[in-house]
Formats: C-alpha cells, structure tokens, sequence
C-alpha cells in the first residue's frame, strides 16, 4: 500500500480525537483541550477585562465544546468551529449582565467619527493592543473584538447581542474613539 493510500485510510490525529470526545474518551478531552487551549485562551482575552476573565471563558468554552461536539457536522474546519463556540461563550457571559452594560445611545453620524481600525492597530502589537482593549467598557469591548476581529456585521452583532444596530454602531464608535485617544496619551507620555 502506498504512503497515499494509507494517509487516506487512516484518519488525522485531529479526526481520531473527535472521535474519542465524541465517545466520552476523557485522554482526548485532555488532547483536545491541549491541541486548542493556547490559540483559544488569545481569542478570549480579546472579550475579557483581564487573565482571569479570558479563564472562566475558555473554561466555559470547553465544556460547551465537550457537550456539543457531537453538532460538528465536519463542514469548514474544526478549529473554527472551537473559535466560534470560544465567542459564544463570552457572549453568554456578558449576555447576563446585559441590562447594566450597555450604552444607550444610538448612532449618529455627526456625532461618532468612525475611523479605521488599521490606522491604529498597525501601530501596536498584539499585547499592545489588547491591554488596551481590554480597558474598554463592556459593551464597547463585546462589540469591537466581534466587529475587528470575527468580522462580524452590525446586523449580525446586534441579533447576537440582542441590541439595535445603532447600538452596536455607538458601541464601535465609542471604542475607535476610546482607543485612538489612549493611543494618543501614550504617545505623549513616551515623548517625555
């Protein structure tokens, strides 16, 4: 048999893991867990206020994964169904809290100056950036990692979110303007 035929035959390490989740095999839960913790734990420090935060989340995320993975239909890939069910659950933390974290402000065009995101991102790395995101109030915080960084529409974050597109348009209007500010005083303050 050649080497084709055999890759073909034998399932990935990937697929073989699934398979033992699926089974309730708690050695490929750990594998699992250790194939993703690490890309998954970057994804939930975008939505969460600090370390300890992006934690909880991941750890709400596997057990989602976990008790889910059988609603994996094996379209797109794998990692992104993980990343997508990692989202969800920040979402649901957040979603609990929803009545006291949003601002109620709809969008106006004269009044949010809507920037690029580019212009500032370029500028900073990763950690960066995400201790800056990560000072953002809840909501603009939410709205701005689902928008920037899971190319999420408006109408599609404010069906997630349970909030109007205007909402969620304020929300990232807000958060540009937050952002580029603090940038700005951290320009200052480095040219002391």
């Amino acid at each position: 048999m050649s080497m084709q035929q055999t890759n073909h035959i034998l399932p990935d390490s990937t697929e073989l893991i699934i398979r033992g989740c699926l089974a309730g095999d708690r050695a490929s839960q750990a594998k699992l867990y250790h194939l993703f913790a690490n890309k998954m734990m970057a994804v939930c420090m975008w939505y969460a206020r600090n370390r300890e935060e992006a934690e909880e989340i991941l750890q709400d995320g596997f057990v989602r994964i976990f008790r889910y993975i059988h609603t994996y239909s094996n379209e797109g890939s794998f990692e992104g169904w993980v990343r997508s069910t990692m989202v969800s659950a920040a979402l649901s933390k957040y979603r609990s809290k929803s009545s006291k974290m949003w601002i109620v402000t709809e969008f106006n065009n004269n009044v949010h100056d809507v920037g690029e995101d580019a212009v500032f991102m370029s500028k900073y790395d990763e950690k960066e950036l995400m201790k800056l995101v990560q000072k953002l109030p809840p909501a603009c915080r939410l709205v701005f990692s689902l928008y920037v960084f899971e190319g999420f529409k408006h109408r599609e974050i404010a069906k997630a979110l349970q909030i109007s597109e205007g909402t969620s348009k304020s929300n990232l209007a807000d958060a540009r303007k937050i952002l580029q500010n603090a940038i700005i005083v951290k320009k200052k303050i480095a040219n002391f």
